[in-house]
């Protein structure tokens, strides 16, 4: 385990299943958050850091303040964990509402590539190219399903027809993916888990693999693993109602994470991808 120096009462956390994490004192006497990996890649922690302040930068939605970071480990501010109450709920889809308008120059790398991981995204042990593409159906086309299906491939983690299937929709985004929208500044790794309450009942938002995307990305990976509450998208949509047809397109934004976690955990999100997949390769 690596420790920012001076650290000490380092007690283990649950903090996901990629990363340790602990709760620890520091030489100061104050509590942090630390989670660490020892194969961590160049420049994934201060990506990270930088994706947390990105995010807090419109002032509208809290980020754990950065204390530390190393190649090997990240350190934040520690959070009284609680549960998210109503109120809570609604600051949620209010505040993602006004982080999405909040946007970003393009679609893609928000500029943490200029000084960490060559311009790429983590999602758990992977990796995805996050080089700027000039609208939205290529950056999800080629950034996201093409990699994460060529990995599936690889690592035979997707049968043969599901591997056609999300080619075909790869072939057929720009028909699929809804009117133009202007980039968004995602969090970009939005299922619940990443969502935090803290001991108030306020919504604090952890883990980002931030980028500039297509808003209902974000909603549609909080619906697909249980959303902290449905309150928060009555509340997003008093703020930023969604483009019409916005329901038949969230099973499309779903076919990134699972594809994620098809690749990563296997069991059922094979068939998951491949029957959304399927589903919009016409």
């Amino acid at each position: 385990m690596s420790l920012p120096a001076g650290a000490t009462d380092a007690r283990r956390v649950g903090g996901g299943d990629i990363n340790e994490a602990w709760r620890v004192t520091l030489a100061d006497g104050g509590t942090a958050f630390v989670k660490t990996r020892s194969d961590a890649g160049p420049g994934e922690y201060a990506a990270e850091a930088e994706g947390l302040e990105w995010l807090a930068e419109p002032g509208t939605l809290r980020t754990p303040r950065v204390l530390d970071v190393g190649e090997d480990y990240l350190v934040l501010e520690w959070i009284e964990p609680g549960r998210l109450d109503t109120a809570g709920a609604q600051e949620l889809g209010r505040g993602l509402a006004a982080t999405h308008a909040a946007g970003v120059n393009g679609f893609g790398d928000p500029g943490f590539g200029d000084s960490h991981s060559g311009a790429s995204a983590t999602f758990g042990s992977l990796c995805l190219p996050n080089e700027p593409t000039a609208d939205w159906p290529s950056f999800y086309a080629e950034r996201r399903l093409r990699p994460l299906v060529r990995i599936a491939r690889d690592r035979r983690a997707l049968p043969d027809q599901g591997v056609r299937a999300v080619e075909q929709v790869c072939e057929r985004i720009a028909a699929l993916a809804g009117p133009p929208e202007p980039p968004a500044r995602l969090h970009g790794d939005l299922w619940g888990g990443n969502v935090m309450a803290d001991a108030e009942g306020r919504p604090w938002l952890i883990d980002p693999s931030a980028y500039g995307g297509h808003r209902e990305v974000d909603l549609a990976m909080l619906r697909l693993f249980g959303a902290p509450s449905e309150r928060l998208f009555a509340a997003y949509a008093e703020v930023a109602p969604l483009a019409d047809g916005w329901e038949d397109r969230v099973a499309l934004w779903q076919l990134l994470p699972l594809l994620v976690h098809a690749v990563l955990f296997g069991g059922s999100y094979p068939a998951a991808a491949e029957r959304v997949a399927r589903r919009y390769a016409g």
